[in-house]
């Protein structure tokens, strides 16, 4: 198919599968678990992978940092666990990289900005995500949302009933401009249904989506940007950050299918 052009680049789509660089050009003897825990929880992953003696698989090597790929077993199964960078971007092009070294189903966790009077540490899952960043118009033609993996999300539902846990399922509004979430812009997302604010899901869901696998998201609420006319950083939900790595690897070992 030829390219879908347009006055502005960002909308402008190829779907040919192939490209120049492949996110496999460098023909690593590897091959990841297929199910992989893809987290935003900081250095808290290596700490956690330390202390259950994890294996390092491979590093992928950025301009700015190597991000270990470790092995993991859970609860009788084997997964990737991996520290994801933040930003869709970023964030993407690790995800695309593991996908084409094995993984195939993901999970991740981290925070969001919540949009709603709710208080830190409230588990979310996005079940569409409003796609303003650039990354998904690069392997999804343009739309305004992205849904994510059903199945993914009936391994999330019944995982959270498993651990009596309160949750909401939310369109979450997926940017890239951290410091441009002004006043107005908050409201207008607000009104259109947003209820919480992070900088990746839709990314995600669109890398996945175009490689054919599948991919959920657990976030729990940091900040706070309901009121805005006084911004709460709050504790950036540290009181569930170790708990929350416990949950997405358990909502992994959940997905089925077929």
């Amino acid at each position: 198919m030829a390219i879908r052009k347009h006055l502005y680049p960002l909308l402008e789509f190829d779907d040919q599968k192939r490209a120049v660089i492949e996110p496999d050009h460098e023909g690593l003897d590897i091959r990841f678990p297929p199910k992989c825990a893809f987290v935003f929880l900081g250095d808290y992953v290596d700490e956690f992978a330390r202390k259950h003696q994890a294996k390092v698989l491979a590093h992928f090597i950025s301009a700015t940092k190597k991000f270990p790929i470790y092995q993991i077993e859970h609860k009788g199964e084997t997964i990737c666990l991996v520290q994801a960078p933040v930003g869709s971007s970023p964030s993407g092009q690790l995800m695309d990289w593991l996908i084409s070294y094995g993984v195939r189903e993901i999970i991740s966790t981290g925070t969001c900005g919540t949009l709603v009077d709710w208080p830190a540490g409230y588990f979310i899952v996005p079940n569409r995500a409003l796609r303003d960043e650039g990354t998904s118009y690069h392997y999804l033609p343009a739309s305004r949302y992205v849904d994510l993996h059903p199945l993914a999300l009936k391994a999330i539902e019944e995982t959270m009933l498993a651990h009596s846990l309160h949750y909401q399922e939310v369109m979450t509004w997926t940017t890239d401009g951290f410091y441009r979430e002004t006043p107005d812009l908050v409201s207008y997302r607000i009104e259109e249904g947003c209820q919480v604010v992070e900088m990746e899901c839709s990314a995600l869901a669109a890398v996945a989506q175009f490689r054919g696998v599948i991919f959920g998201q657990v976030l729990y609420t940091a900040d706070s940007l309901a009121d805005i006319d006084q911004y709460d950083q709050r504790d950036w939900g540290e009181t569930v950050k170790k708990y929350s790595l416990d949950l997405a690897m358990d909502c992994l070992l959940s997905i089925k299918e077929g």
